[in-house]
């Protein structure tokens, strides 16, 4: 929140009445429109009667872990924290150590000033092009990633009814046109194939760039937004490669840049990506509260695919915490709006949100639910698709979902035959995640060495993809 939000005499007073309930009430209330209590509920994990009850109540919780908790959720001063005794101003820390030892914070802030975000994008394709021994040890923290999609929401749905540019300039354009190029060999070749060259490229030519322009003007409004879509890019390029602190920190910047440049469409496709994030690093919970802030935030835009894609991605979250009923829904929802999609007007960061990426998001959905007939079912569109685009890692990854579909039916003959098409295709790419895929089927096969099927995938597959020394 920027201090002048803090500074706002409804803020205030119910700051100074130490209620915390007068304070959830303040916040939501001060926000256009107002934040409904079910919202509140979700970011303070409690149940949207548990949030009236305390805006009701006159008598003021004295829980301190719980009201520290929730002044972090909603980025309370310090110095205003009554319960705390906290005095004097926050220390910024986001672009601190330049020089020196970097903060392990830097990325994982939501910026208030456009020109802190764009600080702060300098140093991270720095630390990165220079693989910073900070960035490969940094932990991932799934709750880094809730507070910005909450900022980001607050931020589009103020920002509604402001009046949005047209893409123009040659800058931007020939910008627009690497994205595409970068784009491809990730999808081609997978993320670790050219995200050294890509955070080059941010580092030397946007980020000066973004510093000598103003993203309230048309032109700039779009180079802010083209920039958003490569901070994405290598956001989702270290997300393959297993970078996911990394990962983490380029995509909060994205969604940052996205919301200076008005576009709500891109910034609920970096929600998604989160969200897919929080899934395969074991936070499901808040995988579905990050799609379910993408999605509504999208109310103020417009890209059925990135809408496909999220109700795809809830899915996988969902079933992932074993809501079966809930899981199938949302499939349902993805692909009804998927067969809405008019390619030529979608942008093209959701060119490859197609059939080949949502069936194969599908197939591990019921892989998750322990559904192999569906599982399988899906899988083989998505190869299907994938193999008529020559796309080896999305190929690879579905490969490894239809091998887990047939070991479910006990089919260790065809297991080991999908396996061993994943493995192939795995090795012609750069993709620890299609990596990992075949090196979670080994060890599920391992134990049927007896089936020469069997032995020759694992032969095959430890000859092609060794495991590090």
């Amino acid at each position: 929140m920027p201090p002048e939000f803090w500074d706002r005499q409804p803020i205030r007073e119910a700051l100074e009445s130490r209620n915390i309930g007068r304070v959830f009430r303040a916040y939501r209330q001060a926000h256009g429109p107002t934040i409904p209590q079910s919202t509140l509920a979700a970011w303070l994990d409690l149940t949207q009667g548990r949030v009236s009850e305390l805006e009701r109540s006159r008598r003021p919780v004295t829980d301190l872990e719980r009201l520290e908790r929730w002044s972090d959720a909603l980025r309370v001063p310090r110095h205003l924290r009554w319960f705390n005794g906290g005095t004097g101003e926050v220390r910024n820390a986001e672009i601190q150590g330049a020089q020196g030892n970097p903060p392990t914070g830097l990325g994982l802030s939501y910026a208030s000033s456009v020109p802190s975000t764009v600080d702060v994008v300098a140093e991270l394709g720095r630390h990165d092009m220079e693989r910073r021994t900070f960035l490969a040890g940094a932990l991932f923290s799934v709750a880094a990633s809730v507070a910005p999609s909450r900022d980001w929401l607050l931020a589009t749905l103020e920002e509604a009814g402001r009046a949005r540019g047209k893409i123009s300039g040659e800058q931007v354009e020939a910008i627009r046109r690497t994205f595409g190029v970068f784009q491809e060999l990730d999808v081609m070749r997978g993320g670790g194939h050219a995200r050294e060259q890509l955070s080059t490229y941010l580092t030397a030519k946007i980020v000066p760039l973004l510093k000598s322009n103003d993203p309230t003007t048309e032109t700039g409004r779009a180079l802010y937004e083209a920039a958003a879509e490569q901070l994405y890019l290598l956001g989702w390029m270290s997300f393959d490669n297993s970078e996911h602190s990394l990962a983490q920190r380029y995509l909060i910047q994205s969604l940052r840049l996205a919301q200076a440049a008005g576009s709500p469409e891109l910034g609920a496709h970096v929600l998604a990506g989160l969200s897919d994030q929080a899934t395969l690093t074991g936070h499901p919970d808040h995988a579905v509260q990050l799609a379910k802030a993408g999605r509504a935030g999208l109310a103020q835009g417009h890209s059925e695919a990135c809408l496909a894609d999220l109700y795809a991605l809830q899915a996988r979250a969902e079933a992932a915490l074993g809501d079966a009923k809930a899981a199938v829904r949302s499939v349902h929802l993805s692909e009804s709006t998927f067969e809405r999609v008019d390619q030529d007007e979608e942008p093209e960061w959701a060119r490859f949100i197609d059939a080949a990426y949502l069936n194969g998001e599908h197939a591990h959905t019921f892989r998750d639910l322990q559904r192999p007939d569906e599982a399988a079912r899906f899988a083989r569109l998505s190869i299907a698709e994938s193999e008529r685009q020559n796309r080896a890692r999305r190929g690879s990854m579905a490969q490894a979902a239809l091998s887990r579909a047939a070991l479910d039916h006990h089919d260790l003959e065809a297991a080991a035959a999908a396996g061993l098409a994943a493995a192939k295709l795995a090795a012609t790419v750069k993709s620890s995640r299609s990596v990992d895929a075949v090196t979670d089927l080994r060890s599920r096969l391992r134990d049927h060495g007896d089936s020469p099927a069997v032995r020759d995938f694992l032969e095959v597959s430890g000859a092609l993809l060794p495991a590090p020394v």
